[in-house]
This record gives structure tokens, C-alpha cells and sequence, in this order.
């Protein structure tokens, strides 16, 4: 039986009235996306359309899932709420303290006696309040959560922006800053701009060498980063139906690489398949009867163009494979001639030193099968893999299913390291020898996101994602270029051979298996369970609340102007430093240290105009706190990309930093800007980021008069004494504008529930 079947039940029951009602109102048919945002209002009685883009509307959710990493920090704060269980089932997975280094037991191991504090923690406080708990090497969440709790129609939120992995069984999944999920375990709505739509139409079927993911590799080359920023992607079509549920999931996760809010599939035979292979019959059972509500109307698929804001086609008898990078996602290029073109124009080393398959988009069986038949044959046929090999299987019902039929041999009978359920190099938690002497190299893997110092730390490494079977064999190849469909390789006798065409299963042939899926459910009655954090921890801090930014700010100074690509792993890096995202004022100290500033364009480099002097950023910013001088960032594009982290917006918020003003937003950063009780704004002309100069002075000269739909005025004071005088865009809603008044949307959460 699944998880939760009543809730899910309830959900079902209730969608048919709530769609039909939305018709109505709209006065159109519906798209999947709209279906289930409509039957998640917090407000059931729905009196109006919303306009995408601009409409901010109260929702629902129908549970959480947070990774150790971010439930830290979220957990944090539900403690400061006030309340004594949580409102939705919430589940806690510990899938991001796990490093990459010798192999799956030693590495496990050695998490457990390096982060028993940290693990021990969210053991207690999700027993406390009713959380489920994922114990270390259960697996990576997303494929957790696909396995176990994802279900059509239903909507959640997480707080990793990879959350949007569930949509691959027909979710509305959105990644969210801990602050959001906080509203929800507090069971308060939770607040989202009504999306727009995007529809993706997929033609043909897969074959050969091609796989989901150059889906949506190739989607990401089209919309490119911020494409789909604010935007639901719907996919459908003949071609969509044809595609395996954890092939689905694959393409909705890496939706987060194109800025979309979510992406999801309709209801269809291979998701009903694998919710019966995961022992989660009764939900299929009740979602065939309500089927036609758990995908967009026939007219919606039939007239895409009327329906959607934006319509891509693509035809996946024509699809090819690809390989994106270096250092982002969104780069595409076809595999063979011409990553060889624009690997020579571009100096990208040709050479490849590791493949790595695995990772929350990579990881199911279905993945492991058709990598571990590349593998197969080149062992077969007698080929040395010129590259090492790296495996991290999504679960441990993937790996225990995966070691009984033999895949994981496979695998090392080639060489390879099986690391631990885990991510592992995916966020940076690989210990790759070799990588602190920086060499330029290239790496492939299966991953989402190849930014620099990413997966090893090493600003040189150039990555680039492609799908396992891709992976495996330019691993193999120990060439960027390889192209497997017509390229042939030597073999230890002297013999040109080649690479066969992939196979692989779609769900284990003998079914799944486990014996410790790694799950502790919470007690009945957690309210004498007392969590205790030590004042002298390194690990873990209790959280201070914030204080309201009153009255308009004057004699704000410049911390940094950041140049180019700022992502969250600019912001707040990941690595080592998860080992601090429970301790705010410890992990401040990584606080946009990667950033490379505009003026000198080095990183963690910036002038105190204080003392005149150049020293890290952190450093300066606590300055100018023990000042009392406030301080600010100024980006450009897509500001704050990547990961749902929200210490990316507590660490400038606790070291004095006020506003953040960039050219555009990535959305999730901009509201845990907005939840921590920050000014995050944008300029009304992009152009006058150029005025902004090294040693500016910065007043605020209207926010006393800061309400929704109005600018707000900048003052720049120069060193030379002269002024340039600015407006500022900003999104906040009335709801939002008393977050800051209050100092954050906690405060306000402590406030309204103290007069309860």
C-alpha cells in the first residue's frame, strides 16, 4: 500500500468539482498543469481566472520533502513556529552529507561518524514533529520520493530545486527555499505566481542511442537558462506516451537547469506501470477512475498554440545525442562532429578522465540497465575504459534490485567505483584525488548541472551532461568526440570494434526488491521529545531572528558588483560546506565568495571603502555590520540560478546586507530573498547597472513609501561627489511588503500565531 492513500484519495475526490468549476470560470479547457493548480487552491471557492505571470495565488500543497542539507535549516525555523506537529506528511532524506570517495561502505561509514551530530538531529526533531526519515544510504530524494510518493495529480513542494523530478509520475513538484516549506508545515498556504505555460509536443519515439534526457538537453538548448523562469512545461503527445516514467522524470528534473517552475506529463500506461512495480497499486487503481482529469484536455493537445504561451514541437525519431557544457547547462551540442568542431574552437580538453553515472536525474534502474549493456560489451570485446567510472544509484531498492540481477558487477568487472546511494559529485561531495592542484580536464556525466568547482571544486574541470549510455561509452572511448553510432575503437587484441545500440529494462524483470529500504517513520505522540543543540556546536546553530530593515535606508555601501553568471553555488557553495548548513553564522563565511567581481574581475575580492583595503567578501561585510553600515549586491542575469538553498539569502541577510538589485531574477532566489526579509530588486533600465562604480553610496529614498506596483527610487552617490538617480523594479505583493516590515516571513508566521 502506498504512502498517505487516504490523502490521496481525498485529492482525487475532489477533482473532478474543482476542475469542472475551473472550466467554468475560465471558459476553456485545461491544461494538466491548470487541472491541478486548480484543485490546490486554498481558497476552494474559485470566483475568477488568474493571469499567468502576475497573478499571486494561494495554494495547497499536498506534502513536502526536504534533503538533510536544506531540512537543517528549514527544521530550524519550524522550530521557531510555534507549532507541534506538521500540517502535510513531510518526509526528511539524508542524501547530501554522503562523500565520494573510496566506495559505497567506507564512504557511508564515514559520514556517519563525521556528521552523527547533524543526522542525529533531523532524526529527532522529524520524530518530533511527525516527519518521516530517510536514514543516510536510503538513497537521493527524488528518486525516493518518485518511488514512494509521487502520484498524479497531486502537488508538492521541496526544498531542493530537484523537486521537480516528481513531475515525471504527473505532479505539479516545485522546489522551494525552506522559509516556503515552513508556511506549509505550519499549515499556512503557500504563495506562487500563477504560472505561465509552456508546452512541449513529442512526436516519434526514442531508439538507438538516444535517451530522455537529450529531451530535454535538447529543450535546454532552445529555452536556454532562464527560459522557462516562472513558466509551468507541459509535455505531450504520441511521442510522450512512449516514453518510461523514470525516463519522464529524468526530463521534468532538469527542468530546474531551464529555470521552470515544474514541468509535468499526463497520466498514462507507463506511469500506471510503475506505480505498480513500486507496490502502489491502490494509487493507480484510483487514478484510473478519474484518468481523463489527470492529463490536459484533448482540445488543449489538439490546438496547442491557443492554450500555451509558448509551443516547442519536437520529434524524437529525429532526435539525436547530446553532450551540454562546459559549465552550463544549456549549452548543447550534438555528440561526434560537432563537439569536435566546438571543442577545437573552444580549447575544451578532448581527453575525458572520468564518467559518472547517477545522480537524482539518472539514477533509476532503467538508467543502470542501459548503461551497465555499454559496459557489458566492453568487456566482451575485450576494451580498457580509458576513463574511470563512477556509479550512484538513486536508492537502495534501485541498488539492492540492481546487485541481485547482476548490473553492479557489470559495472565493476569494468572498473568501476559504486559510491553510496547519495549524490555524491553531483553537489561537490566527491573527494577526487588530484583536483586541489586545479588541472584543465574533462569529465562526462549523467548529472544536471555541470557549473565550475561544481563537482570537484576544480574551476578547471570541464563537465558535460549526457545521458548513462552516453556516458558510459565516451568514458569508455576516453574521447569528448566519440560518437558510438559510427565511431570504432581498438581493443586490447588490436581489433577495431564497435559499440551496439543500448538495451535496457524499463522496470526490473524480476520486480523490485530490498531488504532495508532505509525509512523510520515517526512516533504516534512526539511532544516530549526534547532537541537539544549545544551553544559550542560547529555543526549546528539555533536561529536569532532577523531585524525589520525600518525607515528609509541611507549610507549603504557597495559589498560586491558580481560579474557574469552568479548561480546559489556562487552565492553559497556546496562541497565542504555542507558539513555548516546548520550553523548559519558558520557557513556565512562561504558568503558569495565565489562570485567574480566586476571590478578586478577576481573572486572573494573586494574593497572595504571603510578602511580603503581589499579582503574577502564575508570579511567585509562583517565591516560593515560592526559598523552599522548596511550593504548591498548588484548582479545581472538570472541572479541566484541553481539550487533551492536558501542559505544563498540568509547568509548576506545575517551579514548585514540589505538589498540585492540584479538585472532579473532566478525564481526561487528571489522569493528567499523576499521570506528572509530582504529588498530584492531589479533594474527598471538594465543599462544602469554600469553606473553602479567601486566606491558608491547608496540611499533609498522612498522606501517608506514601498508598496506593491510602485518603484522605488535609488540614490548613487560617486566618489567624485556626484549623483545618479535610479528606479528599481520589484515584485512584492502587500503580503510580501509585511514580511519585510516584520524582518522576515518567519517573524510573521511567530507573530500571528502568538495572538492565537
Amino acid at each position: 500500500m502506498a504512502f498517505d492513500i487516504e490523502m490521496i484519495r481525498n485529492v482525487y475526490s475532489r477533482m473532478k468539482k474543482n476542475v469542472d468549476q475551473a472550466r467554468k470560470v475560465v471558459g476553456k479547457p485545461l491544461t494538466l498543469a491548470e487541472k491541478i493548480l486548480y484543485n490546490h487552491l486554498w481558497n476552494k471557492n474559485l470566483s475568477k481566472s488568474f493571469i499567468r505571470g502576475k497573478d499571486y495565488v494561494d495554494f495547497a500543497p499536498d506534502r513536502i520533502a526536504c534533503q538533510d542539507a536544506t531540512a537543517q535549516m528549514a527544521l530550524l525555523q519550524f522550530m521557531q513556529a510555534g507549532k507541534k506537529e506538521v500540517a502535510v506528511p513531510t518526509t526528511v532524506h539524508c542524501d547530501h552529507l554522503i562523500q565520494a570517495k573510496i566506495g559505497a561502505d567506507k564512504d557511508l561509514q564515514e559520514a556517519i561518524n563525521t556528521s552523527s551530530e547533524v543526522f542525529n538531529f533531523l532524526a529527532a526533531v522529524s520524530n518530533k514533529y511527525g516527519v518521516g526519515f530517510w536514514k543516510p544510504g536510503a538513497g537521493i530524494i527524488h528518486q525516493v520520493v518518485l518511488e514512494n510518493y509521487a502520484f498524479p495529480g497531486g502537488m508538492m513542494i521541496g526544498t531542493d530545486s530537484h523537486t521537480v523530478n516528481a513531475g515525471g509520475l504527473g505532479m505539479i513538484a516545485i522546489g522551494v527555499g525552506g522559509a516556503d516549506a515552513v508556511d506549509v508545515m505550519a499549515g499556512m498556504p503557500w504563495e506562487l505566481k500563477f504560472p505561465k505555460l509552456i508546452g512541449v509536443k513529442l512526436m516519434g519515439k526514442l531508439s538507438g542511442w538516444t535517451a530522455s534526457k537529450d529531451v530535454i538537453l535538447k529543450v535546454a538548448g532552445i529555452l536556454t537558462a532562464k527560459g522557462g523562469t516562472d513558466c509551468i512545461v507541459e509535455y505531450f503527445g504520441e511521442g510522450a506516451k512512449s516514453l518510461s516514467a523514470t525516463g519522464k522524470g529524468t526530463i521534468c528534473n532538469m527542468g530546474a537547469e531551464i529555470g521552470a517552475t515544474t514541468s509535468t506529463f499526463g497520466y498514462d500506461a507507463s506511469i500506471e506501470r510503475y506505480l505498480r512495480a513500486t507496490n502502489r497499486a491502490d494509487v493507480a487503481v484510483a487514478a484510473n477512475e478519474i484518468k481523463d482529469y489527470l492529463t490536459g484536455d484533448a482540445e488543449v493537445y489538439a490546438n496547442p498554440e491557443k492554450y500555451f504561451d509558448q509551443v516547442i514541437e519536437i520529434n524524437l525519431d529525429e532526435l539525436k545525442p547530446h553532450l551540454n557544457g562546459p559549465f552550463t547547462p544549456d549549452l548543447a551540442t550534438l555528440v561526434g562532429n560537432e563537439m569536435t568542431k566546438k571543442a577545437t574552437e573552444n580549447d575544451w580538453p578532448l581527453q575525458v578522465e572520468w564518467g559518472l553515472i547517477g545522480s537524482c536525474t539518472n539514477s533509476s534502474y532503467e538508467d543502470l540497465s542501459r548503461a551497465a549493456s555499454i559496459a557489458k560489451q566492453a568487456v566482451e570485446k575485450g576494451l580498457v575504459a580509458k576513463a574511470e567510472f563512477g556509479i550512484n544509484p538513486g536508492s537502495e531498492q534501485v541498488r539492492y534490485t540492481a546487485a541481485r540481477d547482476g548490473l553492479l558487477e557489470i559495472f565493476e568487472n569494468l572498473g568501476a567505483k559504486i559510491f553510496t546511494n547519495a549524490c555524491g559529485p553531483c553537489i561537490g561531495q566527491w573527494a577526487r584525488e588530484g583536483a586541489e592542484n586545479q588541472p584543465k580536464n574533462t569529465i562526462v556525466h549523467s548529472f544536471n548541472r555541470n557549473f565550475s568547482k561544481r563537482a570537484d571544486g576544480n574551476p578547471n574541470t570541464h563537465a558535460f551532461v549526457g545521458s548513462p549510455s552516453i556516458v558510459a561509452a565516451v568514458a569508455i572511448s576516453g574521447k569528448l568526440d566519440f560518437n558510438p553510432v559510427t565511431d570504432k575503437l581498438i581493443n586490447q587484441k588490436g581489433e577495431e570494434v564497435m559499440l551496439d545500440e543500448p538495451t535496457g529494462f524499463e522496470l526490473p524483470p524480476k520486480g523490485f526488491d530490498v531488504k532495508d529500504s532505509g525509512f523510520v517513520a515517526p512516533i504516534a505522540d512526539g511532544s516530549s521529545i526534547e532537541i537539544i543543540v549545544n551553544s559550542d556546536s560547529k555543526r549546528l546553530q539555533l536561529l536569532t531572528p532577523f531585524k525589520p530593515i525600518e525607515g528609509n535606508i541611507i549610507g549603504a555601501k557597495l559589498l560586491i558588483k558580481a560579474f557574469g553568471k552568479c548561480t546559489t553555488d556562487h552565492i553559497s557553495m556546496a562541497g565542504p560546506w555542507l558539513r555548516f548548513r546548520g550553523h548559519l553564522d558558520n557557513i556565512s563565511e562561504n558568503c558569495l565568495i565565489g562570485a567574480v567581481n566586476a571590478f578586478g574581475k577576481a573572486t572573494n575580492k573586494v574593497k572595504n571603502q571603510l578602511t580603503g583595503e581589499f579582503g574577502a567578501v564575508p570579511t567585509t561585510a562583517r565591516a560593515y555590520k560592526a559598523a552599522n553600515v548596511p550593504s548591498i549586491v548588484v548582479g545581472e542575469h538570472n541572479y541566484g540560478e541553481g539550487s533551492s538553498r536558501e542559505h544563498a539569502a540568509m547568509e548576506p541577510r545575517h551579514l548585514g546586507v540589505v538589498a540585492v538589485i540584479v538585472k532579473s531574477f532566478a525564481r526561487i532566489h528571489e522569493t528567499n530573498l523576499k521570506k528572509q526579509g530582504m529588498l530584492g530588486l531589479t533594474f527598471a533600465n538594465e543599462a544602469d547597472y554600469d553606473l553602479i562604480q567601486e566606491d558608491d553610496t547608496f540611499n533609498f529614498i522612498d522606501l517608506t513609501e514601498f508598496t506593491q506596483d510602485k518603484q522605488l527610487t535609488l540614490e548613487i552617490e560617486h566618489a567624485d561627489g556626484s549623483k545618479d538617480t535610479i528606479k528599481l523594479n520589484h515584485t512584492y505583493n502587500e503580503g510580501q511588503i509585511e514580511w519585510f516590515k516584520e524582518g522576515s516571513a518567519l517573524n510573521l508566521i511567530k507573530k500571528e500565531n502568538a495572538t492565537k
